[in-house]
C-alpha cells in the first residue's frame, strides 16, 4: 500500500496558528520597500497557499481580503475538512480548499491559470527533495510574471549545532512503538538523560542544550511537525535560491521589515564585509553567517520590476499604515535580535499619536508635519522599524472597507462562538489591516457578551463565567487555581476591565467588534483618501 504521507507526520494534527507573514499587505509592503513594483493593489488578485495545514490562516485572510481569490491545499483530509467547516460557518465564498499532494495539485479542478501570490509557510524544509521539485514546477507553471512567492524555511548555519539533536530524537521516536505523542515524550526524555549523563555534545554545544530545555514547553503537535518528520532540511540560502531559480525566481527581501535594514542588523565592520561581496546570493549567505540565522522568511519574485526613484517614493507615499499596538505617549524601547534599536521619541511619538486617530497614508502623515525636519531616508527607516517592532502595520486602503468589515464580522463571530468550547483559535480578522490580530479566549468571550447587549465589563465577565463554569473550568492566579465563583468572577471582572480600557479601543479601530452598529462603524477609522504620487 502506498504511504500517502510521504514520511510527513500525519498522526497528530498541526496547530491552528495564524501566520502573519502570509498577509498580502505585508508581502506587498516587503516587496515595495525593497524596490519591487508589484501589481497587488488592483482587483482580480489570486493567492495560493501550498501546505496550508489547518487552513486557519487562509480562512482568516479570505475574510479580511474578500477582493482576493484564495486557494489552499494540504495532503491531510482532516485539515481540509476542518478548514472547509470553518469557511462554511463564516460564509466565506472566496476561499477554496483542496485535499491534494504536491505531485497532483496542478491537476486540481477549478484552479486559476496563474496566481499573483504563492505562499509556503513552514513547508520547504519539511518535505522531500521530490516534493520540492513538484513545488518548484508548480510555481514555474502557475506564478504570474511579476508575481510574488513567500517561502519560510529553517536556515544554516543557525541549525548546525542542533542537527545531531534532531537526528537523535527523530530516530529514537521512529524506533519506538505506540502513539506518536508517547514516542516523542520518550525520545525527549532520552535526550535529557544523555545530557544529565554528561554527554560531551551538550557540553560543547550549549545552544543545543538550551533548545532541548525550551522544547519542554512546546505542545506535542508543534514538536511533531517541527522535528519528527522523515524529511528535515535546513538550507543554506544559496542552495535554496538555486532550487527556486528553476522557477525563474529572484530574491527580493524578507517579509520582516527589520531584516531588510542592514543599518540595524550589522556593525560598520560587518557592513564593509558584506559590501565587498558582489554576488547577491553569496552576499545573502554571508549575512546568515554574521547573524547565525536559523529561520528565514523570504520573498522571491518572478521577473523583478524595479521602481524608478520617483515611482518608489510615490509608492511609499500611497502606503497606508495603522496603529497595531496601543500607545500611551511614553518612551518605547525597540529591540531586534537581542539588540536595542535606537529610535528617538521626538521622531516616533508624533507618528504613533497621529495613527492613534486612525490609519493614514505616508503622504497624509507628511502633510500633517509629523516627521518634522527628518530626511526621506530617515523617515522610511523609522516607518520600517515601527512596522518591524509591531507598533504599526501596513494596511489596506479605504476602498472596499465596508465589504471587508462585513466579511470579518461573520468570520470573527464564528471564531468567537468556538471560544465557548475551546481556546484553539486565537486570532481575529481585521478589515483595516487585511490580516490577523491576536485575541485570547477571554477577549473573544467579552466581544461575544458585548455583541449580545452586555454593556459593562461586569456583564462581560458574568457571561464568560456562565460559559466556563458548567465546563468545570477555573481561572488561575499567582500559580493557584481559583475554586470559588466569587474569586473567578473577580478575576474575570478585572480582565474585562483591563480589556475595556486597553484593548477594546484598538479592537474597535481595527474593526474587530462583532456588531454592525452605527456607533462601532463610526469608531473604525478608515485610511485617508490622500493617495497622491510623489511631487
Amino acid at each position: 500500500m502506498t504511504d500517502w504521507t510521504s514520511g510527513y507526520v500525519a498522526g497528530i494534527d498541526y496547530t491552528h496558528d495564524f501566520h502573519s507573514q502570509l498577509t498580502p499587505a505585508l508581502l506587498g509592503f516587503g516587496a515595495m520597500s525593497q524596490g519591487h513594483r508589484h501589481a497587488l493593489d488592483g482587483g482580480g488578485i489570486t493567492y495560493c497557499e501550498l501546505g496550508c495545514g489547518q487552513g486557519f490562516s487562509a480562512n482568516l485572510l479570505a475574510a479580511a481580503n474578500p477582493h482576493i481569490d484564495f486557494h489552499a491545499m494540504d495532503f491531510s483530509p482532516s485539515h481540509i475538512a476542518g478548514a472547509r467547516e470553518l469557511a462554511q460557518e463564516a460564509a466565506l465564498e472566496n476561499v477554496h480548499f483542496h485535499e491534494r499532494s504536491f505531485a497532483d495539485f496542478d491537476a486540481a479542478p477549478g484552479l486559476p491559470q496563474v496566481f499573483d501570490i504563492i505562499a509556503l509557510h513552514g513547508v520547504f524544509s519539511w518535505v522531500s527533495e521530490e516534493n520540492r521539485q513538484h513545488i518548484t514546477r508548480f510555481i514555474s507553471q502557475r506564478l504570474r510574471p511579476g508575481g510574488l512567492v513567500y517561502v519560510s524555511y529553517n536556515a544554516q548555519p543557525g541549525w548546525a549545532a542542533a542537527m545531531p539533536l534532531r537526528r537523535l530524537i527523530a530516530a529514537r521516536a521512529e524506533q519506538g512503538s505506540g502513539p506518536l505523542t508517547d514516542r516523542i515524550g520518550e525520545a525527549m526524555a532520552f535526550a535529557r538523560q544523555l545530557g544529565a549523563a554528561g554527554a560531551a555534545y551538550f557540553a560543547k554545544n550549549p545552544a543545543a542544550a538550551r533548545r532541548l530545555d525550551h522544547m519542554k514547553s512546546m505542545p506535542a503537535n508543534y514538536l511533531a511537525h517541527e522535528y519528527f518528520n522523515k524529511d528535515w532540511t535546513p538550507f543554506y540560502f544559496e542552495d535554496l535560491a538555486g532550487e527556486l531559480a528553476g522557477a525563474k525566481l529572484n530574491f527580493a527581501g524578507s517579509v520582516h521589515p527589520l531584516d531588510n535594514l542592514d543599518c540595524i542588523r550589522f556593525t560598520p565592520d560587518q557592513q564593509a564585509l558584506l559590501d565587498s561581496e558582489g554576488d547577491p546570493d553569496r552576499r545573502e549567505g554571508l549575512r546568515d553567517l554574521l547573524l547565525n540565522e536559523h529561520f528565514r522568511t523570504d520573498i522571491f519574485v518572478k521577473g523583478k520590476l524595479a521602481h524608478t526613484p520617483r515611482g518608489e517614493v510615490g509608492a511609499w507615499f500611497a502606503t497606508p499604515f495603522a496603529l497595531s499596538r496601543p500607545y500611551s505617549g511614553g518612551t518605547l524601547k525597540f529591540q531586534h535580535r537581542g539588540k536595542e534599536v535606537p529610535l528617538k521619541q521626538d521622531h516616533y511619538a508624533p507618528v504613533l499619536k497621529a495613527l492613534a486617530k486612525g490609519p493614514a497614508t505616508v503622504r497624509s502623515l507628511l502633510d500633517q508635519g509629523v516627521f518634522g525636519a527628518m530626511d526621506w531616508g530617515s523617515i522610511s527607516r523609522m516607518l520600517m522599524t515601527l512596522a518591524g517592532t509591531g507598533c504599526i502595520t501596513p494596511c489596506l486602503p479605504q476602498e472596499g472597507l465596508a465589504q471587508r468589515a462585513a466579511a470579518c464580522r461573520a468570520f470573527n463571530l464564528a471564531v468567537c462562538k468556538r471560544a465557548e468550547d475551546s481556546d484553539t483559535l486565537r486570532f481575529l480578522a481585521s478589515p483595516v489591516t487585511g490580516g490577523g490580530v491576536a485575541a485570547d479566549r477571554f477577549e473573544q468571550l467579552f466581544l461575544l457578551a458585548r455583541s449580545e447587549g452586555h454593556e459593562t465589563p461586569a456583564g462581560w465577565a458574568a457571561l464568560a463565567w456562565r460559559i466556563l463554569a458548567p465546563q468545570g473550568q477555573r481561572l488561575q492566579h499567582d500559580g493557584r487555581v481559583l475554586e470559588t465563583e466569587a474569586e473567578n468572577l473577580a478575576l474575570l471582572g478585572a480582565r474585562a476591565g483591563n480589556f475595556a480600557a486597553r484593548r477594546l479601543p484598538l479592537f474597535i479601530s481595527l474593526g474587530l467588534t462583532l456588531e454592525d452598529t452605527r456607533q462601532d462603524q463610526a469608531q473604525i477609522p478608515a485610511p485617508d483618501k490622500a493617495r497622491g504620487a510623489a511631487a
